[in-house]
Protein backbone atom coordinates (compact mmCIF):
# COMPACT_ATOMS: atom_id res chain seq x y z
CA UNK A 1 0.00 0.00 0.00
CA UNK A 2 1.25 3.75 -0.08
CA UNK A 3 0.03 7.23 0.83
CA UNK A 4 1.37 9.79 -1.55
CA UNK A 5 4.45 7.36 -2.36
CA UNK A 6 5.02 6.72 1.24
CA UNK A 7 4.77 2.91 0.79
CA UNK A 8 4.26 -0.13 3.17
CA UNK A 9 4.29 -3.94 3.57
CA UNK A 10 1.00 -4.34 5.83
CA UNK A 11 0.59 -7.17 7.55
CA UNK A 12 -2.67 -8.98 9.50
CA UNK A 13 -1.62 -9.68 12.58
CA UNK A 14 -5.43 -10.60 14.07
CA UNK A 15 -5.70 -14.00 11.95
CA UNK A 16 -2.15 -14.71 12.73
CA UNK A 17 0.47 -14.70 14.96
CA UNK A 18 3.77 -12.48 13.88
CA UNK A 19 6.64 -11.08 15.84
CA UNK A 20 8.51 -8.72 13.28
CA UNK A 21 12.00 -9.21 14.24
CA UNK A 22 14.23 -6.55 12.87
CA UNK A 23 16.20 -9.09 10.28
CA UNK A 24 12.94 -10.28 9.15
CA UNK A 25 11.61 -6.12 8.52
CA UNK A 26 14.94 -5.68 7.03
CA UNK A 27 13.89 -8.25 4.63
CA UNK A 28 10.60 -7.70 3.92
CA UNK A 29 11.53 -4.00 2.67
CA UNK A 30 14.44 -4.60 1.00
CA UNK A 31 13.70 -3.54 -2.59
CA UNK A 32 16.01 -5.81 -4.55
CA UNK A 33 15.63 -8.91 -2.20
CA UNK A 34 12.27 -8.90 -0.33
CA UNK A 35 9.14 -6.75 -0.84
CA UNK A 36 9.90 -3.38 -0.93
CA UNK A 37 8.70 -0.56 1.47
CA UNK A 38 9.45 2.48 3.31
CA UNK A 39 7.95 0.76 6.42
CA UNK A 40 6.02 -2.84 7.34
CA UNK A 41 2.82 -2.06 9.54
CA UNK A 42 1.36 -4.81 11.55
CA UNK A 43 -2.64 -4.91 12.59
CA UNK A 44 -2.80 -6.36 15.56
CA UNK A 45 -5.95 -6.21 18.61
CA UNK A 46 -6.11 -3.92 20.95
CA UNK A 47 -4.36 -4.32 23.97
CA UNK A 48 -6.11 -1.30 25.41
CA UNK A 49 -9.47 1.11 24.41
CA UNK A 50 -9.05 1.07 21.20
CA UNK A 51 -10.43 -0.74 17.50
CA UNK A 52 -6.79 -1.89 17.00
CA UNK A 53 -3.26 -2.06 17.37
CA UNK A 54 -1.10 -0.51 15.00
CA UNK A 55 2.84 -1.04 15.01
CA UNK A 56 5.37 0.39 12.88
CA UNK A 57 8.78 -0.73 11.47
CA UNK A 58 10.87 1.36 9.62
CA UNK A 59 13.16 -0.26 7.03
CA UNK A 60 16.51 -0.75 9.19
CA UNK A 61 14.17 -2.74 11.26
CA UNK A 62 13.51 0.10 14.29
CA UNK A 63 9.53 0.05 15.84
CA UNK A 64 8.71 3.42 15.88
CA UNK A 65 5.66 5.74 17.31
CA UNK A 66 3.77 7.14 14.28
CA UNK A 67 2.88 7.08 11.09
CA UNK A 68 0.33 9.57 9.61
CA UNK A 69 0.83 8.11 5.85
CA UNK A 70 0.37 4.61 7.18
CA UNK A 71 -2.28 5.23 9.37
CA UNK A 72 -4.84 6.04 6.52
CA UNK A 73 -3.49 2.96 4.83
CA UNK A 74 -4.38 0.89 8.29
CA UNK A 75 -7.75 2.12 7.95
CA UNK A 76 -8.08 0.69 4.37
CA UNK A 77 -6.52 -2.38 4.76
CA UNK A 78 -9.00 -3.12 7.93
CA UNK A 79 -12.06 -2.08 5.72
CA UNK A 80 -10.57 -4.15 2.86
CA UNK A 81 -10.23 -6.95 4.92
CA UNK A 82 -14.12 -6.76 6.62
CA UNK A 83 -12.03 -6.98 9.76
CA UNK A 84 -14.20 -3.63 10.94
CA UNK A 85 -17.74 -2.51 9.31
CA UNK A 86 -16.33 0.67 10.80
CA UNK A 87 -15.16 3.96 8.74
CA UNK A 88 -14.55 5.22 11.45
CA UNK A 89 -12.32 3.49 14.29
CA UNK A 90 -9.75 3.84 17.06
CA UNK A 91 -6.36 2.59 16.78
CA UNK A 92 -3.26 1.91 19.45
CA UNK A 93 -0.01 3.20 19.01
CA UNK A 94 3.03 3.75 20.42
CA UNK A 95 2.62 7.83 20.50
CA UNK A 96 -0.83 7.34 21.70
CA UNK A 97 -4.41 6.62 20.04
CA UNK A 98 -5.77 7.66 16.84
CA UNK A 99 -9.14 8.48 15.65
CA UNK A 100 -9.36 7.39 12.22
CA UNK A 101 -12.49 8.37 9.59
CA UNK A 102 -12.86 7.59 5.71
CA UNK A 103 -15.02 9.99 3.89
CA UNK A 104 -16.93 8.62 1.11
CA UNK A 105 -14.90 9.70 -1.54
CA UNK A 106 -12.53 7.40 0.26
CA UNK A 107 -10.25 10.12 1.98
CA UNK A 108 -9.22 9.62 5.60
CA UNK A 109 -9.19 11.76 8.24
CA UNK A 110 -6.50 11.24 11.10
CA UNK A 111 -6.50 13.06 14.16
CA UNK A 112 -2.93 12.91 14.83
CA UNK A 113 -3.17 14.44 18.61
CA UNK A 114 -2.04 17.85 20.35
CA UNK A 115 1.29 18.86 19.35
CA UNK A 116 3.88 18.48 22.05
CA UNK A 117 6.95 21.10 21.97
CA UNK A 118 8.00 20.51 25.08
CA UNK A 119 11.96 19.20 24.49
CA UNK A 120 11.52 15.95 26.83
CA UNK A 121 8.79 15.14 24.28
CA UNK A 122 10.83 14.28 21.77
CA UNK A 123 13.34 14.37 23.43
CA UNK A 124 15.41 16.93 22.55
CA UNK A 125 18.22 18.58 24.81
CA UNK A 126 17.58 22.10 25.64
CA UNK A 127 17.96 24.47 28.34
CA UNK A 128 14.19 25.20 27.92
CA UNK A 129 11.62 25.76 25.23
CA UNK A 130 11.60 27.48 22.76
CA UNK A 131 10.19 29.06 19.58
CA UNK A 132 13.53 28.16 17.96
CA UNK A 133 16.60 26.65 18.26
CA UNK A 134 20.03 26.73 16.95
CA UNK A 135 21.54 23.34 16.11
CA UNK A 136 24.92 23.03 14.69
CA UNK A 137 25.07 20.77 11.27
CA UNK A 138 27.94 20.16 9.48
CA UNK A 139 27.43 23.08 7.50
CA UNK A 140 27.38 25.52 10.49
CA UNK A 141 24.77 26.06 12.21
CA UNK A 142 20.94 25.43 11.22
CA UNK A 143 17.93 27.29 13.27
CA UNK A 144 14.80 24.55 13.57
CA UNK A 145 11.47 24.38 15.61
CA UNK A 146 11.04 20.85 17.48
CA UNK A 147 7.91 19.13 18.18
CA UNK A 148 6.33 15.93 19.01
CA UNK A 149 3.09 14.24 16.98
CA UNK A 150 3.45 11.22 18.61
CA UNK A 151 7.68 10.94 17.00
CA UNK A 152 10.01 13.62 16.69
CA UNK A 153 10.56 16.47 14.22
CA UNK A 154 12.97 18.63 13.47
CA UNK A 155 11.31 21.47 10.91
CA UNK A 156 13.54 23.96 9.10
CA UNK A 157 12.34 26.68 6.86
CA UNK A 158 14.53 26.82 3.56
CA UNK A 159 13.59 29.62 0.60
CA UNK A 160 13.47 26.70 -2.60
CA UNK A 161 12.73 23.22 -1.22
CA UNK A 162 13.87 21.51 -4.48
CA UNK A 163 17.64 22.74 -3.65
CA UNK A 164 17.71 22.11 -0.05
CA UNK A 165 20.15 19.90 0.89
CA UNK A 166 18.20 17.06 2.48
CA UNK A 167 20.62 13.98 1.74
CA UNK A 168 23.44 15.53 3.46
CA UNK A 169 21.71 17.46 6.14
CA UNK A 170 18.85 15.29 6.76
CA UNK A 171 20.95 12.31 8.11
CA UNK A 172 23.55 14.95 10.24
CA UNK A 173 20.51 16.66 12.00
CA UNK A 174 18.38 13.25 12.26
CA UNK A 175 20.95 11.61 14.07
CA UNK A 176 22.28 14.88 16.32
CA UNK A 177 23.95 14.30 19.63
CA UNK A 178 21.07 16.53 21.02
CA UNK A 179 18.48 14.19 19.78
CA UNK A 180 18.93 11.00 21.74
CA UNK A 181 16.41 9.02 19.78
CA UNK A 182 16.87 10.67 16.32
CA UNK A 183 14.27 12.57 14.80
CA UNK A 184 12.98 13.15 11.07
CA UNK A 185 14.03 16.15 9.75
CA UNK A 186 11.33 18.45 7.61
CA UNK A 187 12.31 21.21 5.06
CA UNK A 188 9.43 23.60 4.30
CA UNK A 189 9.34 26.13 1.98
CA UNK A 190 6.38 28.69 2.61
CA UNK A 191 4.47 29.77 -0.43
CA UNK A 192 2.10 31.44 1.18
CA UNK A 193 0.42 31.38 4.61
CA UNK A 194 -2.28 28.15 3.19
CA UNK A 195 0.12 26.49 0.81
CA UNK A 196 3.59 25.28 2.00
CA UNK A 197 6.50 22.83 0.06
CA UNK A 198 8.22 20.14 1.84
CA UNK A 199 10.38 17.23 1.65
CA UNK A 200 11.27 15.03 4.83
CA UNK A 201 13.78 13.27 5.69
CA UNK A 202 12.67 9.89 7.82
CA UNK A 203 14.81 8.12 10.77
CA UNK A 204 15.40 4.52 9.98
CA UNK A 205 14.11 4.97 6.13
CA UNK A 206 15.91 8.15 4.49
CA UNK A 207 13.56 10.49 2.58
CA UNK A 208 10.32 9.52 1.49
CA UNK A 209 7.81 10.77 -1.03
CA UNK A 210 5.80 11.89 1.69
CA UNK A 211 5.46 12.06 5.39
CA UNK A 212 1.84 12.50 7.10
CA UNK A 213 3.66 13.19 10.52
CA UNK A 214 6.16 15.75 9.01
CA UNK A 215 3.21 17.27 7.55
CA UNK A 216 1.71 18.12 10.62
CA UNK A 217 5.18 19.03 12.27
CA UNK A 218 5.79 21.44 9.43
CA UNK A 219 2.57 23.16 9.73
CA UNK A 220 2.49 23.38 13.90
CA UNK A 221 5.65 25.06 13.64
CA UNK A 222 4.77 27.55 11.00
CA UNK A 223 1.49 28.35 13.00
CA UNK A 224 3.81 29.20 16.03
CA UNK A 225 5.98 31.10 13.83
CA UNK A 226 3.04 32.65 13.03
CA UNK A 227 3.78 32.26 9.03
CA UNK A 228 0.89 30.06 8.36
CA UNK A 229 -2.55 29.88 8.92
CA UNK A 230 -4.72 27.40 10.15
CA UNK A 231 -5.68 25.16 7.24
CA UNK A 232 -2.50 24.71 5.04
CA UNK A 233 -2.27 22.30 1.73
CA UNK A 234 1.21 20.47 1.86
CA UNK A 235 2.93 19.74 -1.30
CA UNK A 236 5.00 16.79 -0.95
CA UNK A 237 6.72 14.85 -3.57
CA UNK A 238 4.39 12.17 -3.74
CA UNK A 239 1.56 14.35 -3.70
CA UNK A 240 -0.55 16.80 -1.73
CA UNK A 241 -2.47 16.41 1.91
CA UNK A 242 -4.45 18.83 3.91
CA UNK A 243 -3.46 19.93 7.35
CA UNK A 244 -5.66 21.85 9.91
CA UNK A 245 -5.05 22.98 13.26
CA UNK A 246 -6.59 26.35 15.08
CA UNK A 247 -3.62 26.40 17.63
CA UNK A 248 -3.99 25.65 21.29
CA UNK A 249 -4.91 22.56 23.29
CA UNK A 250 -6.47 21.45 19.55
CA UNK A 251 -5.52 18.34 17.49
CA UNK A 252 -3.86 18.37 14.27
CA UNK A 253 -6.12 16.72 11.45
CA UNK A 254 -4.49 15.66 8.54
CA UNK A 255 -6.61 14.44 5.39
CA UNK A 256 -5.20 12.48 2.07
CA UNK A 257 -5.69 9.22 0.42
CA UNK A 258 -4.58 5.22 0.79
CA UNK A 259 -3.98 3.29 -2.09
CA UNK A 260 -3.95 -0.10 -2.29
CA UNK A 261 -1.20 -1.64 -5.31
CA UNK A 262 -1.02 -5.25 -4.63
CA UNK A 263 -1.13 -8.49 -2.27
CA UNK A 264 0.78 -11.27 -1.63
CA UNK A 265 1.39 -14.03 0.49
CA UNK A 266 5.82 -14.88 1.45
CA UNK A 267 6.53 -17.68 3.38
CA UNK A 268 8.32 -16.35 6.60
Amino acid sequence: MHGLGNDFVVIDGIGQAIEPAPDLVRRLADRRYGVGCDQVLLVERPRHDADFRYRIFNRDGGEVEQCGNGARCFLRFVLDKGLTPSRSVRVETLGGVLRLDMDAQGLVSVDMGVPDFAPAALPFVADGEAVTYALEGPAGVAEIGAVSMGNPHAVMRVDDVEKAPVATLGPALGAHRRFPAGVNVGFMEVVSPRRIRLRVYERGAGETLACGTGACAAVAVGCRWGVLGDAVAVELPGGELSVNWRGGADPVIMKGPATTVFEGEIEL
